[in-house]
């Protein structure tokens, strides 16, 4: 797990070795053990290495293989590295080190553009190949791994953080028209390639793109996620089985594929409580897990340690639980902030900023829940827009998910930043791909193909690397989606929802704990504003950065500050802390880089 980050001159000019020096230290926290540099005329590496596989320094990385002509830098871990690397022994291929970096390089060579389809994990890469003097870039099935990229003028810089790119210079740091709109309506989802900003693109999950030494860009997806029947139908029993099956390996595969321990970021709730409960019943002696909490309001409780208690009890795991008061959540909200590569509204993302801290502290991998919900049907708005009967599919899911329709949009932003409803056109086209029989099998498709990679996902990546942290996500295992994709709805929203998690989950866990309302890492101060926290929100929509930038309209603005704990999306987000987190990202993150 890492930070990477390049340049490719497309003028023939050398590349700017000190301009990778800029990038590589904006990588720093995301890869503390090593890093490392490397450069080939108009192309340059840099890479900063958390070593987790093959700890020694022949997996360090830039990793160049003279014999073949070939030099890459990665993040990510490939779980079926071993088995590709006999495949590729048995082709031939010699390898001179005991990792999953080097397979990549053997796997491009041996299958060119077709490589990154047999590769199973989390990955975002940048291989260059000498001989054909061509960049080529891959990103895993789920943008479990960011890739940003800039091309200004006769440069391309590809890099994990956006902050890495406007280190480098350069970058036309506008805001962008269409991704805004997205930004405010899909609860801060920019789906690739699209930035806030209009010199940063990222690619898109299960894509990969080639770029040539002038400059030719050729782009591809490996990947398709069908969301059909399967032509033999399956009862129920043996649909359940299949998904214990297939989340068993899952989780197994992310245990055993590390040189150091793995733990688990336990919340309370069914899903990261399952995989305590596969990884105990998977044989794994002490497990560590780890928990926080906050202040409670007079809404909401501020922790779930009622729930991980009772998991921590049923498996006796080596625990660790944090509480965590408003004063310092709002102390240390800027620096989660700057580890933020764009802007995030979701709540918990402090909660796994500070989490990870603590958990850093005492080990390098953790497994988490994220997708469960996306993938097996958890969220409250699902039977409520499969219940829905008139309308579009897009309306359909606007009325029960969309943060703010378009009108409201038009409402918030100045007239400068008015147009379309980019929003609905591009989600209605995303949902009317073929390979999905009904709406809610397209809606969860949307959901782990392209809103997940942007909201919670992301959101892990970020503030877990932010400390140097791998966090492995086993709910987004290919194959169990590809499985769960094809299973049918009604059975996954069966009992409230993720019915085949809570029947495989009865008997290992608690019943308390399955059959207990859906819940987060609460951060109720974000959610209900009040005191300190709307104090700070207030001082950043009132500065004069965010008059001058002058994206909102004020009527909007003073209707959000008369009554901030009110106004909530539909999905139960704050509208007045949105507007202050893009207010704030954009002032520690882009101002003095345009």
């Amino acid at each position: 797990m890492c930070g990477i980050c390049g340049e490719l001159r497309l003028d023939g000019a050398p590349a700017n070795l000190d301009v990778i020096q800029r990038m590589m230290a904006e990588l720093t926290r995301r890869g503390p053990d090593h890093g490392g540099s490397y450069s080939d005329g108009a192309l340059g590496f840099g890479h900063r290495r958390l070593a987790i596989i093959d700890l020694s320094v022949r997996s360090n990385q830039p990793m160049v293989d003279a014999h073949l002509g070939l030099a890459l830098v990665f993040n990510g871990t490939i779980y079926n590295y071993r088995a590709l690397r006999a495949e590729l022994e048995a082709k031939g291929y010699h390898f001179f080190s005991d990792g999953d970096t080097e397979v990549i390089l053997k796997a491009y060579h041996a299958w060119g553009n077709a490589c990154p389809e047999r590769l199973h994990g989390m990955f975002a890469f940048a291989l260059w190949d000498a001989n054909r003097r061509a960049l080529f870039m891959a990103r895993d099935r789920f943008g479990v791994k960011p890739l940003y990229w800039n091309r200004q003028g006769q440069v391309f810089r590809f890099a994990s953080t956006t902050q890495a790119l406007l280190a480098a210079g350069g970058v036309d740091t506008r805001i962008d028209p269409v991704a805004l709109h997205h930004l405010f309506t899909l609860h801060a989802v920019v789906p690739a390639p699209r930035t806030v900003l209009t010199g940063v693109r990222k690619l898109p999950p299960a894509h990969w793109m080639q770029v040539d030494a002038d400059g030719n860009t050729t782009e591809g997806r490996y990947w398709h996620l069908d969301a059909t029947r399967p032509e033999q139908p399956l009862t129920d029993d043996d649909w359940l089985a299949a998904i214990h099956e297939s989340l068993r390996q899952a989780v197994k595969k992310r245990s055993e594929v590390a040189d150091v321990p793995v733990g688990v970021l336990l919340s309370g709730g069914l899903d990261s409580s399952l995989l305590v409960a596969l990884l105990a019943e998977a044989g794994v002696s002490d497990l560590r897990t780890f928990s926080v909490g906050f202040d409670d309001t007079p809404e909401e409780a501020g922790s779930e340690f009622e729930f991980s208690d009772q998991v921590v009890a049923r498996y006796g795991t080596r625990h660790r639980k944090f509480r965590v008061p408003n004063d310092q959540v709002l102390e240390r909200l800027p620096e989660a902030i700057d580890a933020m590569t764009e802007p995030m509204f979701g709540q918990d993302a402090v909660a796994f900023y500070l989490l990870a801290e603590q958990v850093s502290r005492e080990i390098k991998v953790v497994q988490s829940g994220q997708g469960a919900d996306e993938v097996f049907g958890g969220y409250f708005w699902y039977p409520r827009i499969a219940a829905e009967a008139t309308g579009s599919r897009v309306e359909r899911l606007a009325k029960h998910y969309f943060d703010r329709d378009h009108d409201e949009y038009l409402r918030l932003v100045q007239p400068a930043y008015a147009g379309a409803d980019h929003t609905s056109a591009l989600i209605a086209g995303l949902l009317d791909e073929d390979g999905a029989d009904e709406l809610l099998d397209a809606i969860l498709r949307l959901d782990v193909t392209t809103l997940i990679v942007d909201d919670p996902v992301k959101r892990v990546d970020n503030m877990t690397m932010a400390w140097g942290l791998e966090a492995r996500v086993p709910f987004l295992d290919h194959q169990l989606v590809e499985l769960a994709a094809r299973c049918p709805t009604e059975l996954k929203l069966r009992a409230g929802g993720k019915y085949p998690l809570k029947a495989m989950a009865r008997g290992l866990l608690p019943d308390a704990v399955i059959d207990r309302p859906k819940g987060y890492f609460p951060m109720p101060a974000l959610k209900y504003v009040r005191g300190a926290f709307l104090e700070m929100m207030r001082d950043v929509l009132s500065s004069g950065a965010s008059r001058q930038r002058g994206l909102y309209a004020q009527g909007y603005l003073d209707m959000l500050l008369a009554a901030p704990d009110l106004h909530h999306t539909r999905i139960m987000g704050n509208k007045l802390w949105h507007l202050a987190l893009l207010e704030l990202w954009l002032q520690r993150n882009v101002d003095g880089h345009g």
